[in-house]
């Protein structure tokens, strides 16, 4: 980080992560792109019981689920009292408040007892670009300014300990459908066939579902490999042995497939598939999770780990009450993230009781990014034909729906409200049908 001599104070750039609540989620659209923390030891002393809640919150992100973090109070103080009898972690960070001077001739202090490669981060209540270069003149590795927020104290530890030789990594999205049968496979593949399309970057789509996955049906694909070939030799998995198994179903979309059959078992453990994502990730811009609807270790990991899950659902009260349990254990995973996107599928089945979208969601606390009118034929024709809807019609308003959801779980872009005024006009169109 630069200071610029034109500030007086560090306002306008020591804030690079927000904290809006949405939903009951802390997620923030910045706070999306924090990096996970590597396994190193941190060390925390707090002056007050607002940055102790914060770095408590820190500890149980996600992002931290490697670093392993102490907290205690005292400030300074404290941690150079602690320091002087015992080894200093990777990163030690204090908080600090009162005259500029004390806080120099501190930090002169507790320095003398930092080992070699010790960061360090201070958070404090003066902001002051002097101060600022100072500290970092001293060998401080980041100052923030109180009150911190989560995703400040996650992303200034995640700057500290990034690689600035490696590749970016990928984003994960995770598709998964609240109930058995409400299409959650085919709005994961029609939304990565979208991705791939709209964005002209490389998209994987890995079919999770390893005895009944549909991917390769979807895209017209017969590989004689995938997924299981993939978890079941880890030692050889690499992007090279990655590239080998993948079937290519268009010049940017790829499809690491599930086995389909039932001549085995598929009892895999929690880590199980943990591997071969950070392997994709490490490849691909982007990759879609066809996560299947049944509830364990892997999955539960699986969905605590990724940047995005889309939740599938159709607008009855089975779908309803998953989709609560769904939305509420996501909330104690994943409380510094952005609530899932909820897509409503067969939406206006003939003669069917149905509960509206918008109130659906209401109850989830949650907004539909997309409500998909139920079209058998529509729908049935591009999956005899293994093709997407986007391949079949193009302009027709559910494709431009797919387009809108890879344009949101890509991270670069909003939905286009265009889009959704042409959906508002089909599904009045159904209404009055129904009516």
């Amino acid at each position: 980080m630069s200071a610029n001599p034109e500030l007086n104070d560090l306002s306008g750039y020591m804030d690079p992560y927000s904290e809006p609540s949405a939903a009951g989620y802390g997620g923030s659209e910045e706070g999306v792109h924090v990096g996970s923390i590597p396994r190193i030891t941190v060390h925390g002393f707090c002056l007050t019981d607002a940055t102790m809640r914060t770095a408590e919150a820190a500890m149980e992100d996600r992002r931290m689920a490697k670093a392993h973090l102490k907290l205690d109070t005292g400030g300074i103080p404290a941690a150079i009292e602690t320091f002087e009898q015992a080894p200093t972690p990777n990163l030690i960070i204090v908080e600090t408040a009162g005259k500029q001077e004390d806080l120099i001739s501190s930090l002169d202090h507790l320095a003398e007892y930092c080992d070699a490669g010790t960061k360090v981060i201070v958070i404090g209540d003066v902001n002051d670009v002097t101060l600022y270069r100072d500290l970092i003149h001293r060998g401080v590795s980041e100052y923030l300014i109180t009150p911190v927020s989560v995703f400040q104290l996650i992303g200034a530890i995640g700057e500290l300990y990034a690689d600035p030789e490696a590749e970016p990594l990928g984003r994960t999205v995770a598709f998964f459908g609240v109930k058995g049968g409400c299409g959650a496979s085919t709005v994961a593949h029609n939304g990565a066939w979208a991705l791939a399309r709209s964005f002209e970057s490389e998209v994987v789509v890995t079919d999770l579902d390893l005895p009944f996955g549909t991917a390769g049906l979807d895209y017209n694909q017969d590989p004689l490999q995938g997924v299981f070939e993939a978890i079941s030799a880890p030692e050889r998995l690499d992007e090279t042995y990655l590239d080998r198994i993948l079937s290519k179903c268009n010049e940017h979309l790829s499809l690491l497939a599930a086995p389909a059959t039932l001549e085995r078992t598929y009892d895999q453990n929690e880590t199980a598939f943990e591997f071969l994502i950070e392997t994709m990730r490490a490849s691909v811009p982007h990759v879609v999770l066809d996560v299947p609807h049944t509830w364990n270790a892997w999955v539960k990991q699986t969905l605590m780990n990724v940047d995005e899950i889309v939740l599938v659902a159709e607008p009855d009260l089975a779908n309803l009450r998953n989709a609560k349990n769904t939305v509420d254990l996501l909330k104690q995973l994943r409380p510094n993230d952005r609530p899932p996107h909820l897509i409503m599928n067969k939406v206006n089945v003939p003669k069917r009781p149905e509960i509206k979208p918008d109130e659906f969601a209401s109850a989830l606390g949650l907004s539909v990014q997309a409500a998909i009118p139920f079209e058998p034929q529509l729908f049935g024709t591009a999956a005899n034909n293994g093709q997407m809807i986007g391949e079949l019609d193009a302009k027709h308003a559910i494709a431009r729906m797919f387009d809108d959801l890879a344009q949101s779980v890509s991270g670069k872009s909003q939905p286009s409200k265009s889009a959704r005024g042409a959906l508002g006009g089909l599904l009045s169109k159904f209404r009055l049908k129904a009516g």
